[in-house]
């Protein structure tokens, strides 16, 4: 409805979750979750998080049903509150299974499947400095109550910063089954989101810690390896280890090392960090045009009425046709520092920004500028 919620980490340290009126952009209620307490800028250090200077404790999204919203932090705070700011229950996953050891501070957000808050943490296993490992693993909790339903190990050939990653966990339905597809750690797989079941993984993924999460169309899966890696389309689904020639094709050239890809209409798009914006023919992967627009980039594009929306960190969001032809729409600045993915609602664009929230719509001119 015209419900709008936000998640923040402010200076000092409280973690807020926000509920907004949609249309007015009215702070309608906030609430505390917890404290964000952690170690910020510098360079990593083996075993503990050092949250990265393009992120925070309020990195994870939140993920909403009717009359619930589910919202996570970097210091493994978990909450469920229904919409009128009722806090429903609270866990905390580093109480729960140990201290993260990701490097640059837990950011993956959860999904929500049926009455199931799913979680993944992948993170150094530390395996050459310890006797027992740190475990990466993939938690359900109940919607309604927060009890753990299962917990599933999420083992991988990785080793130190490849085994962190920032992705997304993917809920999709391939060949008539229900699945959760995870991308990290050198590796791409797919659990029953049921019962936490592994039931097929595609191994020797080498590229690095992996921050854009997987997407799909058409029955194929599409990811990047790693550290600026190859994006690969897969077809995935089986049982057990899936082979090398399960990969349809690679691209190799100008891939991100944090924007997400996007597949709209038949065609794939992605860009750069430095802003390199690429379209490909989803199926196939031929290129079909490459552009360089204004950047850097860390949030992921958007897709919506033949027409695919670049946000860069410097406030200046670029609008190309969703087209195999490359034409170029608008391009609009804000004054502002864009590194959240922008949200669409029925045909407005929110943007997050460090100064403020922006809801952009056609023609309408009703809202404050100071909003």
């Amino acid at each position: 409805g015209e419900a709008l919620f936000l998640t923040c980490h402010t200076e000092k340290g409280k973690l807020l979750v926000l509920r907004l009126h949609s249309q007015t952009g009215q702070i309608e209620w906030t609430r505390q979750i917890g404290v964000g307490e952690g170690v910020f800028g510098g360079r990593p250090q083996r075993g503990i998080q050092v949250f990265h200077r393009w992120h925070n404790m309020a990195s994870p999204s939140p993920v909403v049903t009717e009359n619930r919203v589910v919202v996570q932090f970097g210091t493994g705070d978990m909450a469920a509150l229904d919409f009128a700011g009722n806090i429903l229950w609270q866990r905390n996953l580093q109480q729960d299974h140990g201290p993260f050891t990701i490097w640059w501070g837990f950011a993956s957000s959860s999904v929500l499947n049926a009455d199931r808050v799913i979680t993944c943490c992948m993170q150094d296993s530390l395996a050459d400095r310890r006797e027992k490992p740190v475990g990466s693993y993939v938690v359900a909790h109940d919607l309604e109550t927060g009890r753990e339903v299962w917990k599933t190990a999420r083992t991988t050939q990785a080793d130190a910063e490849q085994c962190d990653a920032y992705t997304t966990p993917l809920l999709l339905d391939l060949n008539g089954r229900r699945q959760l597809v995870i991308m990290g750690a050198n590796q791409l797989d797919g659990y029953d989101p049921a019962t936490g079941k592994q039931l097929w993984f595609l191994p020797g993924l080498t590229g690095g810690r992996t921050v854009p999460s997987p997407t799909a169309d058409g029955g194929l899966l599409y990811a990047v390896r790693g550290l600026r890696g190859a994006l690969i389309c897969v077809q995935a689904d089986g049982q057990g280890q899936l082979s090398a020639d399960r990969i349809v094709w690679q691209h190799r050239q100008n891939t991100p090392d944090t924007c997400c890809p996007i597949v709209y209409q038949g065609l794939l798009f992605t860009v750069s960090d430095e802003g390199i914006a690429q379209c490909l023919d989803a199926k196939t992967g031929k290129l079909q045009w490459r552009k360089r627009i204004k950047g850097p980039f860390k949030a992921s594009p958007v897709a919506a009425e033949g027409r695919v929306y670049f946000v860069s960190t410097t406030g200046v969001c670029t609008v190309l046709a969703a087209a195999r032809e490359l034409r170029e729409l608008a391009v609009n600045p804000l004054d502002d520092q864009l590194i959240a993915s922008p949200a669409l609602s029925a045909g407005t664009l929110f943007l997050r920004g460090r100064k403020g929230l922006y809801a952009i719509a056609a023609g309408d001119s009703s809202v404050s500028p100071d909003r």
